[in-house]
């Protein structure tokens, strides 16, 4: 199912949450809104799933405009960060709540249910109680509720938010997983980029009401369309263009962008390289982070553990450092 965003806006008071939103989310697809707080990334979904009217504009679900319709009569599973389930209710219960709601058969509900259990991987705990399941496991049932009635569109709003970093990246896996045995056309929010990546098809990045840009997350990383994107999305040196490492390069725009795998270390100058000295080394396990002293301006570095080794890095040691690609924005946010 198809869900298109027409040219929507959104104020609350004199603050406009939404400016103008176009987007077009293709059926079977997996997308991130993905953006710091307060960039209209959940006004957005909650305005898709029907919590929020629009000021203007226009939300169409599978070809049929819903705008000003019921939330009830929308046909859309919501999972909020919380998990929002009953307490008093078993997991069974739970999960079955909705279906009873639409006064399903038993039998159907029964069979439903069951399905879903196996499907989020928590047979055998259908009888114990939200409180008896950890942040992880309730979380699955969310999302095992939201599924039950067999939504055209699934909406989640900071799904992992509340849960710690390892049952975070789990659960992301788990996610995707999903997602591709259900193949229901899915819109999440977060701020988290690395969720974002890992887990969409696509993702949109908003600023202040805005959509700054939309695409893969490989086209989002590697070819950024703002200087906005390009700070949000990743680690990134930023350095003035009159910068000793950029003299011979002619660039538009105040600012040059560097990601850190793309800074090279030498430990002689080849002639196009500028001199540099390492002030501290950063053991990450899979990969070393050098930071090093150009002049007055800081850089950050990220080489293999292959290659740290070879150089032989220390601290306050000489080097030469050249960039083997750089982005710079002209005025109009062009990337260049």
């Amino acid at each position: 199912m198809s869900i298109i965003v027409d040219n929507v806006s959104k104020s609350f008071g004199s603050f406009q949450a939404l400016k103008d939103i176009h987007l077009e989310v293709k059926p079977n697809t997996l997308v991130a809104l993905l953006g710091p707080s307060g960039s209209g990334k959940s006004t957005l979904l909650r305005t898709i799933a029907g919590l929020e009217n629009p000021d203007q504009g226009r939300i169409v679900i599978n070809g049929k405009d819903t705008t000003g319709v019921d939330i009830r009569k929308r046909n859309i599973g919501f999972v909020f960060q919380h998990y929002a389930l009953f307490k008093h209710l078993t997991i069974r219960e739970n999960i079955a709540f909705g279906l009873r709601i639409r006064k399903s058969s038993e039998a159907h509900i029964k069979e439903r249910v069951t399905e879903l259990l196996n499907l989020i991987q928590l047979e055998g705990l259908g009888n114990r109680y939200p409180s008896q399941l950890s942040g992880g496991q309730r979380q699955r049932v969310a999302l095992a509720r939201a599924l039950a009635v067999q939504p055209e569109v699934l909406l989640l709003d900071e799904p992992f938010g509340a849960l710690d970093a390892k049952v975070r990246k789990e659960l992301r896996a788990w996610l995707r997983r999903l997602h591709d045995d259900v193949h229901i056309t899915s819109v999440f929010v977060t701020h988290d980029q690395e969720e974002a990546m890992e887990v969409a098809d696509e993702i949109v990045v908003m600023s202040n009401g805005k959509i700054e840009q939309i695409g893969s997350p490989a086209e989002i990383y590697d070819n950024p369309a703002s200087p906005f994107v390009i700070k949000f999305i990743g680690e990134v040196n930023i350095l003035p263009s009159h910068a000793p490492l950029f003299t011979n390069n002619n660039h538009f725009g105040e600012e040059i962008f560097v990601r850190p795998h793309e800074l090279d270390i030498l430990l002689e100058d080849d002639g196009n390289s500028s001199r540099a000295v390492v002030k501290r080394i950063i053991h990450l396990g899979w990969e070393i982070q050098a930071e090093l002293a150009v002049d007055s301006w800081e850089l950050t570095a990220h080489l293999t553990r292959e290659k740290f080794d070879r150089l032989q890095l220390r601290h306050n040691q000489t080097v030469y450092i050249k960039p083997s690609r750089v982005k710079s924005f002209r005025e109009d946010s062009v990337a260049v």
